[in-house]
């Protein structure tokens, strides 16, 4: 069962998982961290701005869930921009230890498979950051998916590239295809934390926390994960059936265990 810890807002949650964050590159001074985009993991990267202030971040790896195909590396909404913006940049990291899918057309059908080598090679994901889509998606991996997918190029589903154009001026230029970590890449990293915000994230996180297992709701894999913290405020929370006791038992949870 994943560890449900349900925090007044978005705030807190940045605060609890960033502690943890700089736990772990206390005690890995070479910590490989799985970077999420979009809106929900923004509140984590603030708090670590503080959180790894004056601490010696130089050794430090990420690899990025994701990225459009096609689309300029240099377009202030690929994922490499976002990463160096709102990752990169704030906190110090080294630009060179941190990847993104290479999302360019000439390269896309090896570009997978790089990936999956580049992640082997650093010694795998100690703790992965994701998000969830309203059709219960995480990275990129729309329903469907297959648990043991690996990294590989995606047709985004309309209600993603919907979900997604708020970050473009049009719906029309929110790419079709990316190139995404796949369910098996993601749930090889050691430590899962799942972060929702807001009511419209209720019936995905129910579904993926206490719903059977299944590839129609592709956040369901992280019920076959034995470390995973999905870390939600009371109205992401909302549809949960056991929230009264991930309640209690995170209340009662000894401090030196963390998230």
């Amino acid at each position: 069962m994943a560890e449900v810890v349900i925090v007044e807002n978005k705030t807190a949650a940045g605060a609890l998982v960033a502690d943890e964050i700089v736990r772990l590159i206390d005690s890995k001074a070479d910590a490989v961290l799985g970077l999420a985009t979009g809106s929900t993991p923004t509140s984590v990267y603030q708090a670590l701005r503080e959180g790894l202030a004056g601490r010696d971040v130089s050794k430090v790896r990420g690899f990025a869930l994701d990225e459009y195909v096609g689309l300029d590396p240099a377009h202030p909404e690929s994922y490499r921009s976002v990463i160096t913006r709102e990752v990169v940049d704030p906190l110090g990291l080294d630009p060179q230890r941190i990847r993104v899918p290479n999302g360019a057309a000439e390269t896309i059908e090896h570009a997978g498979d790089d990936y999956e080598q580049e992640i082997i090679d650093a010694g795998g994901v100690d703790l992965q950051i994701l998000g969830i889509g309203t059709t219960g998606h995480i990275g990129f991996n729309e329903p469907g998916s297959s648990f043991a997918s690996t990294t590989r190029v995606k047709t985004l589903t309309e209600q993603t590239r919907v979900d997604n154009a708020r970050f473009f001026t049009s719906l029309d230029e929110v790419p079709r295809h990316c190139i995404t970590q796949g369910l098996g890449t993601i749930l090889r990293a050691r430590h899962l934390v799942l972060l929702a915000f807001g009511e419209g994230k209720a019936p995905a996180v129910a579904g993926a926390v206490e719903g059977p297992v299944t590839s129609m709701l592709p956040a369901s894999a992280i019920q076959l994960h034995p470390h995973v913290t999905v870390v939600v405020d009371e109205a992401a929370a909302s549809q949960l059936k056991l929230a009264d006791y991930y309640r209690y038992t995170f209340a009662n949870k000894p401090a030196w265990q963390g998230i």
